[in-house]
């Protein structure tokens, strides 16, 4: 049986490391903007109940969007941090006729080399799964501490450190719970993964693809555009 799932996509972020013109989720790459591309990883997928995209106040771009017009797809207020954006976009799937109980997903705007086969494992994975987990990727190179003074002072033992990537999926409720009391209680969470793990859960690592890519700087898109064209 397929699993179902919400989606909620935070997309308020102005990604000031790209250095261009705009956000980078609306860059072009293949013909579509980033966040079009990361989208239509979910989009078709059996499973998908809903998304929410979550952007800013004034962002003169999604409406121009034709996605913006999909019947599947709600619009949110963003937030100044991450968790701000998904904690909104959470309130506006239960606003939207979503239940607690119900799986929802997290991705990142920027991340759009989701491969089908990491979603269906993510979601087949953890489905009966008493917490929920996310994507990661085992560190592959050696990890470094650097000092106060910029030089190393140690090399950390990596076979216990993974990449946190995305899709994270737990259940709606215990998120909306774990990000709200984080966030009354000015507690950093970097990602959904560290929300739960404040609030005392162990999210499951489930293994994906290193290709899964955040698009953070410029090698970044360059990099996908490179294997997209040999790819596609």
């Amino acid at each position: 049986m397929t699993t179902k799932f919400w989606l909620v996509i935070p997309a308020a972020g102005i990604g000031a490391r790209m250095a261009v013109d705009r956000p980078k989720q609306y860059l072009q790459i293949a013909g579509h903007c980033i966040l079009e591309h990361t989208l239509h990883c979910f989009l078709d997928h059996p499973g998908l109940l809903g998304a929410t995209v979550c952007v800013a106040v004034d962002d003169p771009f999604w409406p121009q969007l034709p996605l913006a017009s999909d019947p599947r797809i709600r619009r949110a207020h963003g937030g100044r941090e991450r968790a701000d954006s998904v904690l909104a976009g959470l309130e506006s799937l239960l606003a939207g006729g979503a239940d607690c109980d119900d799986w929802v997903l997290v991705h990142d705007a920027a991340r759009p080399n989701l491969a089908p086969e990491d979603l269906d494992r993510l979601l087949e994975r953890l489905a009966d799964d008493p917490v929920g987990g996310l994507l990661a990727v085992p560190a592959r190179d050696t990890l470094k501490r650097a000092g106060c003074d910029g030089r190393v002072a140690e090399t950390i033992d990596r076979s216990a450190i993974w990449q946190a990537y995305t899709p994270q999926m737990f259940r709606l409720g215990a998120l909306r719970e774990a990000l709200a009391q984080a966030l009354e209680q000015g507690v950093a969470v970097t990602d959904e993964a560290s929300a739960m793990e404040w609030a005392g859960q162990s999210p499951r690592l489930i293994e994906g693809r290193a290709d899964n890519l955040k698009v953070t700087r410029p090698e970044d898109l360059h990099y996908l555009q490179r294997i997209w064209r040999e790819s596609r």
